[in-house]
């Protein structure tokens, strides 16, 4: 019975990348490491909450510099309107956060049926699905797994990537290639719950 549930979610948008390195205090120290280390026209989601608004444009500029020689799309957390403002290739966030603003594409975050039909509202291009498993970022939280994770999928009309306690491993486990992680691809061991 596990076997209906470990079919690949389609790749119906194949200009939508399908690794995606999330930025946070936690990986910043090796953030152009890690970029350096992703195959070419991957995607970074720069979120940097920590900084203050100059600080973070700043790091902002700088990484998408060396994302884009590589080829990547640089997607930032914020509203469409700043995202582009700011010359970033996208948005990233809740789909009330994303449903207003020019066209530009949209990650839209989602844990729920409702906040899948919500991002379908906001014109997502792509939905994150999270979270998948356990993570250090919300320790304690509780997670999807794979059965509800594939079974939420389902229901996309857009492509689906894969967060929350993604590594190549956990990827592999869920029968995904679409998937986003900030430790499972900034060089923490497979082993390890990640973001």
């Amino acid at each position: 019975m596990a076997r209906c549930y470990s079919v690949p979610v389609p790749n119906r948008h194949p200009s939508i990348p399908h690794l995606w390195l999330v930025s946070d205090a936690r990986n910043d120290a090796v953030l152009e490491q890690a970029m350096a280390r992703l195959p070419r026209a991957s995607g970074v989601i720069f979120r940097h909450h920590h900084l203050s608004d100059g600080p973070r444009k700043a790091r902002f500029r700088a990484i998408s510099r060396i994302a884009r020689r590589r080829g990547h799309l640089v997607v930032l957390a914020a509203d469409v309107a700043t995202a582009r403002r700011w010359g970033a290739d996208g948005a990233y966030g809740a789909p009330a956060r994303l449903a207003q603003g020019p066209a530009l594409l949209r990650l839209v975050t989602v844990h729920s049926h409702q906040e899948l039909a919500a991002a379908h509202r906001a014109r997502a291009n792509a939905v994150l699905i999270s979270p998948v498993f356990a993570t250090r970022s919300h320790p304690g939280g509780k997670s999807l797994g794979v059965l509800r994770f594939h079974l939420l999928a389902a229901h996309a009309r857009v492509p689906v990537i894969a967060l929350g306690g993604m590594t190549r491993a956990t990827a592999r486990r869920l029968h995904t290639t679409r998937w986003a992680a900030i430790d499972g691809l900034s060089g923490e061991s497979d082993k390890s719950p990640t973001a």
